[in-house]
């Protein structure tokens, strides 16, 4: 995995951000993520939140940690399934499910 990097995803909602063949990078996957961004600066403005601060609420940090404890519990599914001997079929579907999870996790709101 060295050399691999990292896919962009969108700095307002977590999820992947298709990369341009010319220009700069997108930082948005789409105009209404953008958008939302943008009126949180906006709001943020003369407050002592910096600009790249990404605000969450209640609800939003909420589900972001059931996400990770979803990962958390599918990591331990497969440390489980090793410790036990399970066969190469049953690790892989485990380590699918590990994925899937993750990526889950990876988006923000």
């Amino acid at each position: 995995m060295i050399g691999r990097r990292r896919p962009a995803t969108c700095a307002w909602c977590g999820r992947p951000v298709e990369e341009s063949a010319t220009g700069r990078r997108r930082r948005y996957c789409r105009q209404s993520c953008r958008q939302r961004a943008y009126e949180q600066r906006t709001a943020a403005r003369g407050t002592p939140v910096p600009d790249d601060a990404v605000l969450l609420t209640a609800a939003e940090a909420e589900a972001l940690a059931d996400r990770a404890f979803g990962v958390r519990c599918a990591a331990e599914d497969v440390a489980t399934a090793v410790a036990e001997g399970a066969d190469a079929e049953e690790l892989a579907a485990l380590s699918a499910h590990l994925v899937e999870m993750a990526r889950d996790a990876e988006r923000l709101r």
